[in-house]
């Protein structure tokens, strides 16, 4: 088993342990939520500070111009692109993933109805993130189709006959961190005559993704997780060459238009991507986000995305090997796929009975040790199939070796000394 002076020599040789100085990260902490949250950069607060200061304070609404604020975010889309496997003027940052979804899925569905009206379902997971399923029930509704609900990967290939009209799914599952082909399963679909929309929320920064490469149609993604954007940052789009100068967007707004400062009273969209964006852009946002998506680029020079997926892969490798040897006995079980090619940058547990309500308990009183995790209920009426879950994230960018053995062996303690058992642990907040 691997030991902690192991791991201290995996730390000391880690070709990306400089990344870590980006990062303002809280002294005793151990943070395995950037799946979640991502850290603050180091650049971030100047940046914004900056902005706030000197470009509003000082320049006024002559920053648009001066401070290059109009062309943000098709400037910051072109830095996310690098990270997607996307050409430079093809995504576009603004608004949330929620709305992105909301834009992009209405865009494919008019796609797939004027090529074939008989095409009226739109296929994703039960297991999705709920806002993805809630805006394709929103749209389902609005254009006459029925959404349909899988619960596999087989289910999925079933499904994709000349009923689908899009297929919608997220690459990397938010509670499993089971990471789906994306090449093939797009491939499948299209031999099916369908469209496909990815949500990357869990891929960008954290796995290898080639959208071009994967002749995907549209892909959604949001800037707080593994961008490190901070809190509700700013999400991005994209919509594949061949679609993204015909596609229809709904909400259009006066910035997607092609001329929006001649303030004509009817519509006409701009040429690509930017027809994508509606409103004004938060640019204290923006420029936080942008800190966010430099550290990830960051590691450019030092092997890029393949080298981040390669520690990514050795972190959530060591967390799964230090926490079934040590932590079986104590009830524990891994909860993500075992195979790294069908995993994301998570590992995901769960606890057998009777330990198996104390899932939310046994996280927090993890984070009051400084190992911060998060919590994902279950389904009650299937824990058998859907259990709660405890979610732990490895961003490689500021986690280490060590760090992953101290957590575990706070797992450990918490699990042995019963201390999920404490009334404060069991108390639930607003945010789970």
């Amino acid at each position: 088993m691997t030991t902690r002076q192991d791991c201290d020599v995996l730390d000391q040789e880690d070709p990306l342990r400089e990344l870590r100085h980006q990062f303002d990260l809280p002294a005793g902490t151990i943070y395995l939520d950037g799946n979640s949250l991502g850290v603050l950069p180091r650049a971030t607060l100047a940046r914004v500070q900056q902005v706030i200061q000197r470009e509003w304070g000082q320049d006024l609404i002559k920053s648009w111009n001066t401070a290059g604020w109009i062309d943000l975010p098709g400037r910051i889309g072109d830095k996310i692109a690098r990270l997607v496997g996307a050409a430079a003027g093809e995504l576009i940052v603004a608004d949330s993933t929620s709305l992105n979804l909301y834009k992009a899925l209405s865009a494919a569905l008019r796609i797939a109805q004027e090529g074939d009206p008989s095409r009226k379902v739109i296929v994703s997971e039960r297991s999705n993130f709920p806002t993805d399923l809630y805006i394709a029930q929103s749209l389902a509704q609005q254009f006459g189709l029925r959404l349909h609900l899988v619960d596999s990967v087989d289910e999925i290939k079933a499904t994709l006959n000349a009923d689908l009209a899009v297929l919608m799914l997220t690459e990397v599952n938010y509670r499993t961190g089971y990471q789906h082909d994306m090449k093939a399963l797009t491939a499948a679909a299209h031999a099916a005559g369908a469209l496909v929309i990815w949500d990357l929320a869990h891929s960008a920064g954290a796995v290898p993704v080639d959208l071009n490469g994967a002749d995907a149609d549209f892909a959604v993604g949001c800037g707080y997780k593994y961008l490190n954007g901070g809190p509700g940052a700013p999400a991005f789009v994209w919509a594949n060459a061949k679609h993204a100068q015909r596609c229809w967007q709904p909400l259009s707004g006066w910035l997607g238009h092609a001329a929006p400062f001649q303030f004509t009273p009817d519509y006409q969209p701009a040429a690509g991507i930017k027809r994508f964006i509606c409103g004004t852009p938060a640019l204290l946002s923006l420029a936080a986000l942008e800190c966010g998506v430099d550290t990830v680029l960051a590691a450019e020079s030092l092997g890029g995305m393949t080298a981040l997926r390669k520690k990514s892969i050795a972190l959530c490798e060591l967390f799964i090997e230090l926490a079934e040897s040590r932590c079986a006995a104590l009830g524990v079980r891994l909860a993500s796929p075992r195979d790294e090619g069908q995993r994301g940058s998570q590992v995901c547990l769960s606890l057998d009975a009777p330990l198996q309500e104390a899932g939310y308990a046994v996280i927090q009183a993890l984070i009051a040790r400084g190992v911060i995790g998060d919590f994902r209920a279950g389904d009650p009426a299937r824990l058998d199939v859907v259990p709660h879950i405890l979610r732990f994230g490895f961003t490689p960018l500021y986690i280490g070796f060590a760090d992953v053995y101290d957590a575990v062996e706070h797992l450990v303690q918490v699990l042995k000394l019963e201390e999920w058992k404490r009334p404060e642990f069991n108390q639930k907040g607003a945010v789970t």
